[in-house]
């Protein structure tokens, strides 16, 4: 059985008749019936909880045949809050009494009808559980001493017939006698009273048929589902000439659009809908191109502007063992899906008018609408020059744990955030429809449409169109290693035994793996050496590149892209495999068809020779390609943050340690996949010194801005991670409880997936001073970076006899001595003062780069005494900053200008700076109010430039005269 989420679990419909590890006293009961339910923990693979677990909870599920879960769950998966909590007995076994009826709250309908209850027991965290050995499915026990059997054909069996044959159906039931009403796409075709068992031959069938089968004893009634389809026949008929697998809409007419479908080996498909009331007919059966072997169907008589949804009914009469005949699923490269599981917890203000479900039918269906207006993009977007990936500032995004809205639009109000930091690129987290809402969606299920609980799709274009507005390229987070259950090219080969309409790829799946190519391996492996997943990979690209305006993607887990390894070879994974770095490469390719410019970023995290075969790819050309690496350094970073010596080597920060020929390593201290290093600070900090780390929130703040600037500044492209610029301390190991576990905890399991809380806006921390501080030095260096052509230059990492005494040099000999040529970067990541030898390349006068102050330096090796977690940044001239890039707050005015003694301000401002007209800071006021009068009688008569900077870390400068 396949899980249909990331992070959760589908609840099994799977039916079973004993089980030694649960047992419910008494065997046979009511739903009124008061019941213990005791479990014991054996050992087997089933079992992941150990045989003497610390606690158990169990979630436990109620329903009718069809679904053991259906009517009510109690549990609140992967939290410790005791709903499900079971009592330890003390001799290896836990208990829970429960009445079901009270217990999972029903209706009087639902009393009626309940027939099976359905569990599985999980530690606290839900990272392990017990499960019905041997096939590791859920527990399900009858419910009622009225029970019904369907004896044939099976329950929720697809039948396959040719046209004008028959079908028998037998059922029975204990109890004594009931009531039998069998109907047929939604009307009795045939009853039965006071019998205790059913047979029926229905004759002469011509058309599709989903049956019933409705026993009644008394107030309790149950439900027997299961259908029967008529084979049309193949229906050879050559596709139409230009159209792509999916809708295709017809612009002239716009009352028609064609589907095609690619299901190799599959013998007939139809398509049902709402055009069709989910009941197709011949005409709804799809034809099959002769030559290409794809499936097509023009629909007509749409009505332009309404929305319709529909699945395929893929039938293959003669599958593999323990595949399904029929399979019902959206189509693969659906735009815009709705999700029986998913879309009832979408927030109306996420997503307004979101399209209704359609009553009755199960699983993802495909919307499709005619007539539908294109988005109107800005000249912002259609003439937008991406900014150069040398000096690219990357801030990488989990909308979910953006803010509390979860949403575009959260990310539309602070386009400011970003703007004011100088970022000029932002990476999100993939936002493709991935499975379940709350999740970091690297279980993507259709990777060609928007996730609904983000937004819509014209919001989603809404912000890409502002980020481009205000110089900021987007790029998307892409999982195309693998998949989830709910796939539809999972789905249509896949290994079901159970039947409970989920499973793996089959070993006759063209497009995934059967078993995983590769040691990295989560849900099913896409099979990249397959022209149907290179096909499919690469219209993934083209939709998200033509219809979105992206600009750049981030590959995940791009290690899995190979066909030569097997799931437990590490050492052949971590290799170099020639036919990765090709497939990698064509994809590559076919990105910059589209967009020359295209940012391609693998997250390979390999050895340096293969990834040097995509670095320096086409890196000579114009413009200029190359793909880039994501260059990890979270270890190194942690210690220099906790104040050790060891184990801080910063060497690999760059490219020049990698070999490669560009500058395509974009190294990083943090991502979503590592741990916080204020968090490490704070709980493993170096506790001595007379500026001790570990406990100490402010100290461990300051620390942040040196992090910047030995990270930031280091020529080539960077990445930060989400609110690393506020000093974020959250682990990545915080529970939805807010307490904190590990990765190996053995115990609970890790929370690394949890939903986390946003302390950064609901305690105003761009309001307090040393958070601030680190995200208004690190929008100084940012702009540094951006607007130096030094920072594109070579660098060399020297640290000064210990690694807590970093130094990093920064410089192109090919600029003149009147411009910034030479940068040095000194930081003291030890608890106490430090004298760094800064061995500068030269005497005379160097400016400190964060305040425009300067040093006359007479010999190079003089030592500068930095403060525990300070830094300097010194050039041999001052900074080109991009005063452009502030932010225009239009309302403030200077007055009087001229002034002679003071000058005023029409508002309330967070900082003012007064700067001699060569740039030298000479006066500084902080947290003002409105009129408050600054002086400047102690100024020489001269012009001044003022900077002011509001409560939103908004700037503006103004032009001052002295008197």
């Amino acid at each position: 059985m396949k899980k249909n989420t990331f992070i959760t679990w589908i609840f099994s419909l799977f039916c079973a008749i004993s089980f030694a590890q649960v047992t419910i006293s008494p065997a046979t009961f009511n739903v009124t019936d008061q019941i213990t339910i005791t479990v014991s923990f054996p050992t087997n693979a089933c079992n992941t909880m150990g045989t003497a677990p610390v606690k158990v909870y169990m979630h436990a599920g109620i329903g009718d045949d069809s679904n053991a879960f259906g009517y009510s769950v109690v549990g609140n998966w992967g939290t410790d809050d005791g709903v499900g909590l079971m009592t330890n007995n003390g001799n290896g076994t836990w208990s829970k009494i429960i009445t079901p009826s009270t217990y999972f709250n029903l209706n009087t309908t639902q009393q009626a009808n309940a027939s099976k209850i359905g569990m599985v027991f999980r530690n606290t965290a839900g990272s392990q559980t017990l499960k019905l050995a041997p096939a590791c499915t859920d527990f399900v026990f009858n419910v009622g001493l009225f029970q019904a059997t369907l004896s044939s054909p099976a329950l929720n069996s697809s039948t396959i017939i040719s046209s004008g044959s028959n079908l028998s159906i037998n059922a029975s039931n204990t109890n004594g006698n009931a009531n039998y009403d069998l109907k047929s796409n939604g009307t009795s075709i045939n009853s039965i009273s006071n019998v205790s068992s059913y047979s029926f031959n229905h004759t002469n069938i011509t058309s599709n048929q989903s049956y019933e089968l409705i026993i009644t004893q008394g107030i309790s009634s149950q439900s027997k589902k299961f259908n029967l389809i008529v084979n049309p026949g193949t229906i050879a008929q050559s596709i139409p000439a230009g159209l792509d697998e999916g809708v295709n809409y017809n612009t002239s007419d716009l009352t028609k659009a064609t589907l095609v479908l690619e299901a190799p080996g599959k013998d007939f498909v139809y398509v049902a809908g709402s055009f069709n009331n989910y009941q197709p007919d011949a005409s709804y059966a799809m034809k099959k191109d002769p030559t290409t072997g794809k499936f097509w169907l023009e629909l007509t008589a749409l009505t332009s502007g309404v929305n319709y949804s529909y699945q395929y009914w893929v039938v293959d009469q003669s599958p593999t063992a323990n595949s399904p005949v029929l399979v019902k699923t959206a189509d693969p490269y659906s735009t815009l899906v709705l999700s029986p599981f998913d879309d009832p917890y979408i927030a109306t203000a996420s997503y307004p008018n979101l399209p209704v479900y359609p009553a009755g039918q199960e699983r993802e269906v495909t919307v499709l609408q005619t007539g539908q207006t294109p988005y109107n993009w800005s000249t912002a977007t259609t003439n937008f020059v991406k900014p150069n990936k040398d000096n690219l500032v990357v801030y990488e995004v989990l909308i979910r744990d953006f803010d509390a809205n979860r949403n575009f639009q959260s990310l539309i109000d602070k386009i400011d955030y970003f703007k004011n930091l100088k970022v000029n690129a932002i990476e999100l987290m993939p936002v493709m429809e991935y499975e379940g809402n709350e999740s970091w969606g690297y279980n993507t299920a259709f990777h060609l449409a928007l996730d609904k609980y983000y937004g819509t799709a014209a919001k989603m274009k809404e912000f890409v169109d502002l980020c481009h507005q205000n110089g900021i390229a987007v790029i998307l987070d892409v999982a195309l290693n693998h998949a989830f259950g709910r796939n539809p090219m999972v789905r249509m080969w896949m290994k079901d035994p159970d039947g409970d309409g989920w499973g793996d790829a089959a070993s006759d799946n063209p497009y995934f793996n059967e078993f995983a190519k590769h040691s990295y391996s989560v849900g099913n492996d896409f099979n990249h050496a397959s022209q149907y997943t290179k096909n499919y990979t690469k219209r993934v690209v083209k939709q998200w590149i033509q219809e979105f305006k992206i600009d750049g993607f981030r590959w995940d887990l791009t290690k899995g892209f190979t066909q030569a390894c097997s799931a437990g070879d590490d050492t052949c994974t971590n290799a170099e495999q020639p036919d990765r770095v090709a497939i990698l490469k064509d994809y590559a390719d076919y990105s910059w068809s589209l967009d020359p410019n295209h940012y391609v970023i693998f997250e390979h995290l390999g050895i340096d020779s293969e990834e040097k075969k995509w670095a320096d790819y086409r890196i000579s050309e114009t413009p200029s390609k190359g793909i880039m690496l994501w260059g990890e350094l979270t270890y190194p970073y942690t210690q220099l943050m906790e104040g050790y010596s060891t184990g801080g080597d910063l060497t690999r920060m760059g490219h020049v340690s990698r070999g490669f020929i560009g500058k395509r390593l974009m190294g990083y201290p943090e991502s979503h996949d590592k741990d916080r290093l204020m968090y490490s600070a704070l709980t493993y900090g170096n506790g001595a010194g007379t500026s001790p780390v570990i406990g100490n929130l402010n100290n461990s703040l300051f620390r942040m801005s040196a992090i910047g600037a030995t990270s930031l500044l280091i020529p080539g492209p960077k990445m930060i991670w989400h609110f690393a610029d506020l000093g974020m301390s959250n682990s990545i190991y915080t529970c939805t409880d807010g307490s904190v576990n590990s990765e190996t905890d053995t115990t609970t399991g890790d929370c690394k997936l949890a939903t986390k809380p946003q302390p950064q806006w609901v305690n105003n921390w761009l309001g307090i001073t040393e958070r601030a501080k680190i995200y208004n030095d690190w929008s100084k260096m940012i702009n540094l970076k951006r607007n130096n052509p030094v920072f594109n230059g070579d660098y060399s990492i020297s640290p000064n006899g210990s690694n807590v005494r970093q130094r990093i040099y920064v410089y192109d000999n090919s600029l003149p001595a009147s411009q910034l040529k030479n940068v040095v970067i000194l930081a003291n990541f030890s608890v106490a003062s430090q004298n760094v030898t800064p061995d500068f390349p030269y005497t005379g006068t160097w400016v400190n780069l964060m305040d425009n102050t300067t040093i006359n330096v007479t010999n190079t090796t003089t030592a500068i005494t930095i403060e525990s977690g300070g830094f300097r940044i010194y050039g041999n001239q001052p900074a080109a900053l991009a005063t452009d890039d502030f932010t225009k707050i239009n309302y403030i005015n200077l007055v009087p200008n001229p002034a002679s003694t003071y000058f005023n301000l029409n508002t309330d401002v967070t900082k003012v700076e007064v700067f001699s007209i060569t740039g030298q800071l000479v006066k500084s006021f902080k947290n003002q109010l409105e009129n408050y009068q600054y002086s400047i009688s102690d100024l020489n008569q001269g012009v001044y430039i003022v900077k002011v900077t509001d409560a939103n870390y908004n700037e503006k400068t103004l032009r001052l005269i002295k008197q």
